[in-house]
Formats: structure tokens, sequence, C-alpha cells
């Protein structure tokens, strides 16, 4: 083969890598991608098989509106849903949907965000294999997209539907492109070893024009052991003989640079002993100032931790106080706007409590008033909230709760409290305390919702006391 080194190497590692890389490496790529492709579509056709036989329509046709997220099919098929999701981290989002005519509209939406579908929300995108899936399952060919993100899904009819309803299957797009992103590193590793072969190729054909490099490196190897004064006696002809020269100038230049450098190192070296005397001395200094500034910061902690907690917490009971159980007021309907949540008020007063303070002193009123909240809270669930809202008066916040389960636990505290006595100062004490319990309704403002406890507690105690009294809807 005539033509330089140069050439003659290109030319077979091109050989090489069109040999190996250009068949083998795109033939392995396209049967992994198309065998991970029918997988993932296999994934998705079995999941939503699954996911539809655990649904019956019959249990969904009462839910058509926004309104009928309060319905207990409609809690029940959400929370399946969203247990569906959490056991497979692969989807994204499961959904049911429900077709009249020809609209497709949400029926129960499993998505976690402000983008959740509410029922009735008409389903506008063009899905073909959609409409295939309210009478079987289907699954989309390619990734499509929608206002909620790109996803590849799967359809399937539901127990019962007659081809009215389905349960849909997302999965996300960037899973999926994560999947072949790891197909494509094997393509490459592919490559890799198709390149690695292409050298190993070009080495063994190239091995008899290499003798003359060998000098070069056994020359620069000496070099590099720092055998500067070693120099290539031989010279080659050819394209070789410059290169030979090369590395001889580039010794005689080393040998002068390495002189030079043993004496700048011993400059340096001086210079570094004094820098780092240097260097300690602040050091210390930064350390000692650093220590102070850490002190001062933690102290600064403390007292703010302790202004915190006087602004929030009431000193003799321990429980929150009138401003903070405002504010969890206002978180709480807050939620209750973005999420439809119920949630109920409670206002306690210890019946005759004048009385104990008239009779047995401040002192007994006030273990009263602690033994009381111990026992409240312990009677709690650990979401909701409980504040002594001014003297022998505490209030209730029950978070998910309706008016009605809001009188259950009332009753509860005001049983516990009647039937168990109390003891102060080894005298045993029998009290009662009466409730006013009150739910939120929609467009009812914070101050209006306590008024209406307020009003039930006073009805409580118009009728005898040791007593709870619900405050009526829609007054």
């Amino acid at each position: 083969m005539r033509g330089s080194l140069g050439l003659k190497l290109f030319l077979s590692h091109v050989f090489a890598v069109l040999l190996v890389a250009g068949s083998v490496g795109a033939l392995f790529f396209s049967i992994a991608y198309e065998i991970s492709n029918l997988a993932l579509r296999d994934k998705l056709q079995t999941a939503v098989a699954i996911a539809s036989q655990s649904f019956d329509a019959n249990d969904l046709r009462k839910i058509e509106s926004p309104s009928d997220v309060r319905l207990p099919e409609y809690r029940k098929a959400l929370t399946d849903l969203r247990n569906m999701e959490r056991i497979n981290p692969d989807i994204a989002f499961l959904y049911i949907m429900k077709r009249k005519g020809s609209s497709i509209a949400f029926v129960v939406d499993s998505d976690y965000s402000d983008k959740q579908a509410l029922p009735g929300q008409e389903y506008t995108a063009h899905m073909p294999e959609m409409v295939k899936g309210f009478s079987s399952i289907a699954v989309d060919k390619e990734i499509l997209g929608d206002q909620w993100g790109h996803f590849l899904s799967a359809y399937a009819p539901i127990k019962n539907g007659f081809g009215e309803f389905l349960v849909g299957v997302d999965m996300r797009a960037d899973e999926i492109y994560a999947k072949f992103h790891r197909l494509r590193v094997a393509a490459i590793l592919s490559l890799v070893g198709a390149v690695l072969t292409a050298f190993l190729f070009s080495r063994a054909f190239s091995g008899w024009v290499i003798r003359p490099i060998r000098m070069v490196l056994e020359s620069c190897s000496a070099i590099a052991r720092g055998n500067l004064s070693h120099r290539i006696a031989e010279t080659p002809t050819g394209e070789f003989a410059k290169l030979v020269s090369a590395v001889n100038n580039l010794a005689s230049s080393l040998e002068f640079s390495e002189k030079k450098k043993q004496e700048a190192f011993t400059d340096l070296q001086r210079s570094r002993d004094e820098l780092e005397i240097r260097v300690k001395q602040r050091t210390m200094d930064l350390r000692e100032v650093n220590n102070k500034l850490s002190y001062e910061i933690s102290q600064r902690i403390i007292a703010q931790q302790a202004l915190q907690e006087a602004a929030t917490i009431d000193p003799l009971t321990g429980l929150y106080n009138r401003r903070a159980i405002l504010d969890r007021i206002k978180q709480e309907f807050a939620r209750n706007k973005r999420y439809a949540a119920p949630f109920s008020i409670i206002v306690a007063d210890i019946d005759h409590f004048k009385g104990i303070n008239d009779s047995k002193g401040h002192d007994a009123g006030d273990s009263v008033l602690v033994e009381m909240s111990v026992r409240m809270r312990g009677m709690l669930r650990s979401m909701d909230a409980l504040a002594r809202w001014g003297g022998e008066e505490f209030l209730l916040l029950l978070p998910d709760t309706t008016l009605e389960n809001g009188m259950l636990v009332a009753e509860k505290i005001r049983s516990r409290i009647c039937d168990s006595p109390f003891f102060v100062r080894g005298e045993e004490l029998h009290i009662s305390s009466s409730f006013g319990v009150a739910e939120h309704e929609p467009e009812m403002e914070n101050e209006a919702l306590i008024k209406k406890a307020d009003e039930a507690l006073y009805r409580a105690k118009e009728l005898g006391r040791n007593r709870s009294v619900a405050a009526p809807r829609g007054e």
C-alpha cells in the first residue's frame, strides 16, 4: 500500500468503523429501540387492564358536575386512583372518563395539583386511541400532548360501562425519553467498542511501520524519567527525520529549563515558608472572630424563638392564643376555598367557672384550666388545633370535619369532662362545660363563623349548660 503513514492509519480506522459501527451498531440500536417501545406499551396495557377491573360504572353514574366532589363515590374513586398511582412509580396520572354522544368529559382525575380536572369538565383534545378505549383496551402508538403535558397513554372500558366509561393511564414523556436515553447510551457503548476494534485493526496493519516511532518513544521515556541529556543517535530517513530532530531539540530545551526551575523553586520555597507563618496568624485571628459571631447568632436565634413562642402560645395552658388560632382559621379558609374541604369550629366554656375562682381561689381556677387543656388536647387529632380563646373559653378548629362530626367531637369532650372529676389541692371537683359547634359555609367570613359558634354556645347555656348545641346551617 502506497502513501504516507497517516493515510494508511486513517484508511484502516475508517474501514473498521464503517464495518463495525455502521452495521452492527445500527442494527443493535434499531432492534433494542423496537423491543423497548413494545415493552413500554405492553406495560401500559397491563396497568390499564388491572385498573379497569377496580371500578364499576354503576358506582360512578351520579358524578356529573364539580359539586359532586363531596359524594362518597367520588372520594372513594379518587382515593383508589391515587393509591394505584403511588404503587406504580412509572404512572403520571390515572383518570376516569365518560362519553355522552360525541363529547368526552372527566369523572375523576388523580392529579394532586391545581390543574386537577373536576367532574363534568369536557376533554377537547382529539385522541383516536381514547375513543377506542370506551369499547376495548387501546394504547397510544406515539407520545401525544394536551394541556397537562406530553404522555404515552393507555385506555380500557370499566365494568358495566357499556361503552360509556373508561379508565386512562398516562406515562410521562420524560420517563419514556429516559428509557430511550439508556438505549442511546448502549448504542454509544457499542460504537466505542467498534472504535476499539478499529484501533486494534489499525495497530496490526501498521505494525510494520512502527519501528521509527519506538525510537522516539524510548527517547521521550528517558526524558520523562529525568534523563534530560539523552539524545537519539540514529537518524532515520523520510518523514521521521524532522521528528527526531525536534525531540533532540526538546531535550536540550528541557535541560536548560530544569536548571532555571530549580533556581526558581528555591526562591519559591523560601517565600512559601514566610507565607505559611502569616497565614497561621491570620487564621487564628479569623477563628476568634468566627467564634464570637457564632455565639452572637445562637443567642439571637434563642431570643427569636422565645419571642415567637410568646406571640403564639398562651403562657398558662401552653395552647395557641387568640392570635395564633385566628391565623390557623384563615389558613383553613384558604384551603377550603381551593379544595372545598369542609371544616368546623367549636367554642367551649367551663360552666360556673367564676364560682370556682370565688370559692377556691384563682390558683384553683388556673389548675382547672390547665387540666381542661390537657383533657381536650388528648382527644383531638394531630391535624386539629386547640386554643385558649379567653378566660375560661376554648376554641377548637377541626379540619375536614362536617357539622355532624363536630357535634360528635364536642359530645366526647363534654362527657369526658363531666364524667371524670378534677382534683385541686386534694379536693374533688365535678365540672361541666358547654359547647357551640358551627360548620363553615360557602362565602362565609371567619368572623361570621366564630359568631355562629358563639351564638350556639349561648343557646347551650340558656338550655341549662352541660350540653352541645349545633349552629343551624344557612343562617
